[in-house]
């Protein structure tokens, strides 16, 4: 078992500004990201993001992503038809090609990872 508690402290940390989010089909959502750490090759990114309720379409074609949950509650809508509820602590991989909607149902910061590679 991995222990992501350490990450609790990352709840706080002061974000960008917020900012519409492109990909909003239902709500009036806002989000705000600051990035932590970017390899020099661009390949691996590290940051916090936080988004206001309602519900996007995700497309990660380009990279994996790889998300730990700090607060807030969120329906992950898989392309299969599955859906999965998760919270503060929670952690989860979507592969490169993955493609879903999520419904946030209050608002959500996570850590994410990107990578590209």
């Amino acid at each position: 078992m991995i222990d992501l508690s350490g990450f609790l402290a990352l709840a706080d940390m002061e974000l960008d500004d917020f900012a519409p989010k492109p990909t909003t089909i239902e709500g009036d959502q806002k989000e705000a990201t600051r990035t932590l750490w970017k390899s020099p090759d661009g390949k691996l990114e590290i940051g916090i993001w936080e988004c206001t309720p309602g519900r996007f379409t995700a497309d990660r074609s380009q990279a994996a992503e790889f998300c730990h949950f700090l607060s807030g509650s969120v329906e992950m809508h898989h392309a299969d038809g599955r859906v999965e509820r998760l919270g503060p602590g929670d952690a989860l991989m979507l592969p490169r090609g993955w493609k879903g909607e999520w419904r946030l149902l209050e608002q959500t910061r996570k850590i994410y990872v990107f990578y590209t590679g």
